[in-house]
C-alpha cells in the first residue's frame, strides 16, 4: 500500500528549514488564511503558534537531506531534525482539500511573523490537484 501525503517540501525550502532549525529549534507551519500576511505558509518555532480543534493537521515534511544520497536520518550535528508538522484552519481546508501542497522558497520579504522573515527569502505554497489514487486514499473519490 502506498503512503500518500498532502504536503511536501522542495530541496531549496528544506535547506532553509535546516538552517532555521539550527537557529530556532524544532519548527512547524500553519498555512495562513489570507488575513495579514496573505496566504503564506507561516513557519514558527514549535510552541510559538498554538493550534486548536479548528485546525487540520495536513501532515509532516522531512527537511532532511535526500535519503537517496545516503544521508540516512537527517541531523544537525548529532541532533536529529524532527519532521515539521503542517496545519491549516478547518474553514480554509474546505477550499483546499482536493489539493496537494508543496512548500517552496523564493527570494523576497518573508511574512512578518514567520521565522524566515530576516533571511531575505520567503516561503510560498505551490499546489496541484490530487491525483485519483490520492483522492481515493483520502476518502475524497466520488463514486
Amino acid at each position: 500500500m502506498t503512503d500518500y501525503s498532502r504536503v511536501d517540501v522542495t530541496e531549496a525550502a528544506a535547506s532553509l528549514l535546516r538552517d532555521l532549525t539550527k537557529q530556532h529549534g524544532p519548527l512547524m507551519f500553519h498555512q495562513s488564511g489570507g488575513c495579514c500576511d496573505g496566504s503564506s505558509p507561516m513557519c514558527y518555532p514549535v510552541g510559538m503558534f498554538l493550534t486548536g480543534p479548528s485546525d487540520v493537521h495536513l501532515g509532516a515534511i522531512d527537511a532532511g537531506l535526500d535519503p537517496s544520497a545516503g544521508s540516512g536520518q537527517a541531523s544537525i550535528g548529532s541532533e536529529p531534525i524532527d519532521p515539521i508538522e503542517v496545519y491549516m484552519s478547518e474553514s480554509q481546508f474546505e477550499y483546499w482539500k482536493y489539493t496537494h501542497l508543496t512548500i517552496d522558497v523564493v527570494p523576497g520579504r518573508g511574512a512578518g511573523f514567520s521565522v524566515e522573515g530576516p533571511t531575505g527569502m520567503r516561503f510560498l505554497i505551490r499546489s496541484r490537484m490530487l491525483e485519483p489514487a490520492e483522492l481515493e486514499a483520502f476518502g475524497l473519490a466520488e463514486g
